[in-house]
């Protein structure tokens, strides 16, 4: 059995764990909050499309996402929105923002803020 075919590790996230401690990585996870699903009117951080954001001690931000549907009409600017609203910020060097399709994004990855606004609560 190859790596590929092999079973996912029981235990292993299907989202790589982001750099909290890092002291940038609230102003990110702000600035995140100001970028808006054109579709949706609540920010992408609570729709739970920012799924990693790694920092380096450099600060060299690289920040995995999603979208909500692989059709998004928005696909191919939303990274660059993020990347243009995190960059800017002190101590931030580059900003890299990656589109990723796994895992799948799903409305359990909603923040309670995100779910009370569009009215799922």
């Amino acid at each position: 059995m190859n790596d590929e075919t092999a079973p996912p590790i029981e235990g292993t996230p299907l989202i790589k764990p982001s750099t909290t401690d890092h002291p940038l990585y609230d102003a990110i996870v702000e600035a995140c909050r100001t970028v808006h699903d054109p579709e949706i009117p609540v920010n992408i951080y609570d729709l739970g499309l920012i799924y990693t954001i790694e920092i380096s001690k450099e600060g060299e931000v690289d920040i995995e996402m999603s979208l909500t549907a692989p059709g998004c009409p928005v696909a191919g600017e939303m990274p660059g929105w993020v990347a243009e609203a995190v960059e800017p910020l002190p101590g931030v060097k580059t900003a890299n923002v990656q589109l990723v399709w796994e895992p799948q994004w799903g409305m359990d990855m909603m923040s309670d803020e995100a779910r009370l606004e569009l009215g799922f609560m």
